[in-house]
C-alpha cells in the first residue's frame, strides 16, 4: 500500500499533509490560513457550519466576514499570503489561482497584480507550482472582459482562465469570443458550471467554450451521456465536496456524485473553493471522503495524482 493510502486509513492528517496534492479550485484570498490570518491580524475567521440556502446567502456572509480583511486594495495581498501559506502547509504542490480582470477598472495595474503575486509566490512558498488565473466573472459583460483581458494577455505571463459567479447572469454563448481570445493566447480553459445548472449546460460549455476542465460540474452525475462525453473527451471536473454540501448542491458528503463520475471514468480532482468558508483544507476533503466511504483509499489516490498531471 502507497503512502497515502496508508495515511487515509490510519487517519494520519500529518501524514497527509505531507505528501504532495494540487488544488486546482479554490479563490485565493477565500482560501487562506485561518490560522496565519490569525497570528497575522488577531481576528478569528470561523468558517460556515451548516449548509445555506444560496450564492446570495454565500455572498453576504464573505461581506460581514472578509470583505473589511481581504478583499479591499489593502487586504488583497494579505488573503493570497494567507492561500500560499495554507498550501504550503497542506502539502499542495500545485495550485491555480489569480485575480480577477475587472479590477482594472478600479484602477489596478496588470502588471502590478501579477508581479505581486508572484513576488508573494516566491517568498512564501517557492517550491509551489503556481498556476497563475485570469478570474472573469459571469454577470459581466464579454466586451467589458475583453478590454480588461487585453493588457493581461500581452503580459504573457498567465496560464488559465476560470470564469465564476451567477450561472444564470448570461449565456455561456456570450462568452466564446472571451474564451477564444485566451485559447489563442494558449491559456487553459476553465469555467464555472454544473454547481447549480444542468448536465446539459456542462456539455454546451465545454462544446461552445472548448473547455480543457470544469469546476464543479456535478450535475453531469445525472446524466450517463453527459458523463459519457466527459469521459470520452477527457474533460477534468475540480470538484469541491465541501463546498457542494455547504451550499445544499448535495444532500450529504456521504451522497456526493465524485462517486458516480468517478466510476463512469471521469477525470476528477479533489480541492477547496473557498477554504476560509468552508473550512477544509484539501488534505481534510480526501479524509472526509473516505471516511464517509464515499471512495476508497486506492481510488482517492489515484484522484490525488490527476491534478497533479
Amino acid at each position: 500500500m502507497n503512502a497515502f493510502a496508508d495515511a487515509l486509513e490510519r487517519a494520519d492528517l500529518a501524514a497527509l499533509r505531507a505528501i504532495p496534492k494540487g488544488d486546482l479550485h479554490n479563490h485565493g484570498p477565500l482560501s487562506g490560513c485561518r490560522d496565519f490570518l490569525r497570528a497575522r491580524t488577531g481576528r478569528d475567521i470561523a468558517p460556515l457550519q451548516q449548509p445555506i440556502a444560496s450564492m446570495a446567502e454565500m455572498s453576504a456572509w464573505i461581506s460581514a466576514s472578509l470583505q473589511d480583511l481581504l478583499l479591499q486594495p489593502g487586504g488583497r495581498l494579505l488573503g493570497y499570503e494567507a492561500a500560499f501559506a495554507l498550501a504550503k502547509r497542506d502539502g499542495v504542490t500545485r495550485v491555480a489561482f489569480g485575480d480577477d480582470v475587472w479590477l482594472i477598472d478600479d484602477g489596478f495595474d496588470p502588471a502590478a497584480l501579477y508581479g505581486g503575486l508572484r513576488a508573494l509566490q516566491q517568498r512564501v512558498a517557492p517550491e509551489i507550482d503556481w498556476i497563475a488565473q485570469l478570474g472573469v466573472n459571469r454577470v459581466c459583460a464579454p466586451s467589458d472582459v475583453l478590454r480588461w483581458m487585453e493588457p493581461c494577455l500581452a503580459l504573457g505571463v498567465y496560464q488559465a482562465i476560470d470564469m465564476s459567479g451567477d450561472e444564470m447572469a448570461r449565456p455561456i454563448e456570450a462568452f466564446a469570443p472571451v474564451y477564444r481570445a485566451a485559447k489563442a493566447a494558449g491559456l487553459r480553459l476553465r469555467a464555472h458550471v454544473g454547481e447549480w445548472g444542468s448536465a446539459d449546460d456542462v456539455v454546451r460549455a465545454v462544446e461552445v467554450l472548448e473547455l480543457d476542465e470544469v469546476q464543479h460540474g456535478i450535475a453531469a452525475a445525472t446524466s450517463p451521456a453527459a458523463m459519457r462525453f466527459l469521459a470520452d473527451n477527457n474533460i477534468q471536473l475540480n470538484v469541491c465536496p465541501t463546498s457542494n454540501v455547504l451550499l445544499g448542491r448535495v444532500e450529504s458528503l456521504a451522497a456526493h456524485p465524485i462517486r458516480r463520475l468517478y466510476d463512469a471514468g471521469v477525470r476528477v480532482t479533489v480541492n477547496t473553493d473557498d477554504a476560509l468558508v468552508f473550512g477544509k483544507s484539501v488534505s481534510e476533503e480526501f479524509l472526509a471522503l473516505y471516511q464517509h466511504g464515499v471512495l476508497d483509499a486506492e481510488a482517492l489516490d489515484r484522484i490525488r495524482l490527476n491534478s497533479l498531471n
